[in-house]
């Protein structure tokens, strides 16, 4: 899969979820955005292998694609 470019949002649930896991509607009113418009971005992070969904709706960070540095070895 092709890298994910990550918006201010996405930089914010990361940095949220670096904190321990949560749920959608926690992570939108902590951050100021709808619960719908989180859970796409949940949805998108997911895809990209970098949030885990582990059950009724709690999420929590995979792997942070921030700590990925493109220079080479």
């Amino acid at each position: 899969m092709e890298d994910i470019d990550l918006n201010d949002a996405d930089e914010e649930i990361i940095s949220a979820l670096e904190q321990g896991r949560n749920l959608p509607a926690n992570l939108a009113d902590d951050l100021g955005y709808s619960r719908q418009y989180v859970q796409n971005r949940l949805t998108r992070l997911r895809e990209h292998g970098i949030v885990d969904n582990i059950g009724r709706g709690v999420y929590e960070l995979a792997k942070d694609p921030r700590d990925q540095t493109d220079s080479p070895t």
